[in-house]
């Protein structure tokens, strides 16, 4: 089995002459634009077999560069994946982070709660993103989007690296008002509170666009975070006096998702106009991704589980990735990946190196789909935590081992992925010398990232 299918021999051979560009003496460090969707489903998106929302920008991408099949977010949650994707390792290292920071700057389990009571619930600076390590690499960095990694000041975007940041701080927020349902303003630019009118992703878009039409002098990182299609559940035409209470917020249609998805893929139909505007297309790379799975409004299929859990539905999700000379077109990528091997991609590319003595913990998956290299057998480990809920999985090639405590009451689970991607047969009773092996990885392992504040 090799890692990308879909392309000749001869088209491989030309793009792989440019595999070594980002460090190349006659070829510029390329742009960088990152784009995030916020709860979109496996199922939610035309090239990967969704029939009812119409995605033709996102699906563009994947003509004309590598769609990964096999490609898990770092958590079933916000917080816990966007920490994993700017530190370029494991979320469970920098502590309090393995779950969604609650609505209002709430901690939602023990060690979130006692960071909390000091107000330390944040990703500190201490922990190096790789928007300062671009930063000091000569690059211009800019968040056009949604933050949800600490409401405080100190935790804020231009503590970690980033020149420039407009968007809200927390995990969810009114389309048109701007607001938590608890009635807090939390729209930013920089770090000041901000007022706007019009609808949340149309000005995520605008502020990305705005930012490339200006053509800045020096190469650039720019994180485009969408909100959407996270609740609350509002389409661009509906938008009404008052906000959206928080009783109503995961209330609504597919019909309802489907437009919210369809307008950020409209927005991304202008960012990508606007780099080709610019003449910036052809020195871009364009990654785009979810940080994590979709709620029952979404489309998880083929997989089973949802938001939330470690089922694959909760965790395997899109991902598609356009470098123009550097990737092939047409590619489809099997290599299991995680979010984080793409912030150590993002930094090799752009000639950057993370600081001394702080490795990341993902391989270089854009360096791999670049050199066709075979796929990879990985062991890929997940823990998620909220109240007295601990979730815990780990992969190893095909095999997944999945513990669900709740309290007192443990649920434990294997299935092998080759045969039976949907999880739909427990072989835990089967495999009983596979179950021990992979606890003992996971037990390995959370030792490994345990976390020191």
């Amino acid at each position: 089995m090799f890692l990308i299918r879909g392309v000749g021999l001869a088209a491989l051979s030309a793009v792989c002459t440019g595999c070594h560009s980002s460090g190349s003496q006659n070829k510029p460090r390329p742009n960088i634009v990152l784009i995030m969707a916020d709860d979109l489903g496996y199922g939610d998106v035309g090239c990967y077999g969704c029939g009812d929302i119409r995605t033709p920008s996102i699906d563009s991408l994947a003509a004309d560069g590598v769609r990964f099949t096999t490609f898990y977010s770092n958590a079933p949650e916000c917080t816990p994946t966007r920490t994993a994707l700017l530190t370029g390792r494991y979320q469970h290292r920098v502590g309090g982070l393995e779950c969604a920071l609650g609505i209002g700057n709430v901690g939602r389990y023990d060690d979130a709660i006692r960071l909390r009571r000091t107000n330390d619930m944040g990703l500190p600076v201490e922990e190096t993103s790789i928007a300062r390590m671009l930063r000091d690499a000569g690059y211009a960095t800019v968040i056009s989007g949604k933050w949800h990694l600490g409401y405080e000041p100190k935790f804020f975007p231009l503590k970690h690296g980033f020149d420039s940041w407009f968007g809200p701080v927390g995990g969810s927020a009114d389309y048109f008002h701007h607001i938590e349902y608890t009635g807090k303003p939390v729209l930013y630019q920089n770090d000041k509170l901000v007022k706007r009118e019009g609808y949340m992703t149309d000005l995520i878009t605008d502020h990305a666009v705005g930012f490339i039409k200006r053509k800045p002098v020096k190469p650039f990182f720019l994180y485009v975070a969408y909100t959407a299609p996270h609740t609350p559940y509002q389409g661009p035409n509906d938008k009404k006096s008052e906000p959206v209470p928080q009783g109503e917020y995961s209330k609504g249609s597919r019909e309802t998702y489907a437009a919210m998805v369809e307008r950020m893929d409209q927005g991304i139909d202008r960012i990508l106009k606007s780099l080709d505007d610019a003449g910036l297309n052809e020195n871009t790379l364009v990654i785009f991704m979810s940080d994590n799975g979709a709620n029952k409004t979404g489309n998880n299929s083929p997989f089973s589980g949802y938001k939330g859990n470690l089922f694959e539905g909760g965790i395997r999700v899109p991902c598609i990735v356009k470098w123009p000379g550097v990737l092939a077109r047409g590619v489809v990528s099997e290599q299991p990946c995680m979010t984080m091997d793409f912030s150590r991609s993002i930094v090799r590319a752009a000639g950057a190196k993370p600081p001394s003595g702080r490795e990341f913990d993902g391989m270089d998956i854009l360096q791999a789909a670049a050199t066709n290299r075979p796929v990879v057998r990985r062991t890929l480990f997940w823990r998620a935590r909220r109240a007295q809920r601990t979730r815990k999985a780990v992969r190893d090639g095909p095999l997944k081992y999945i513990r669900l405590q709740d309290g007192g009451d443990v649920k434990e689970y294997l299935f092998d992925l080759e045969h039976d991607p949907a999880e739909k047969l427990d072989l835990f009773n089967d495999q009983l010398e596979n179950v021990r092996k992979l606890k003992a990885l996971l037990q390995n392992w959370e030792q490994e990232v345990k976390h020191k504040r």
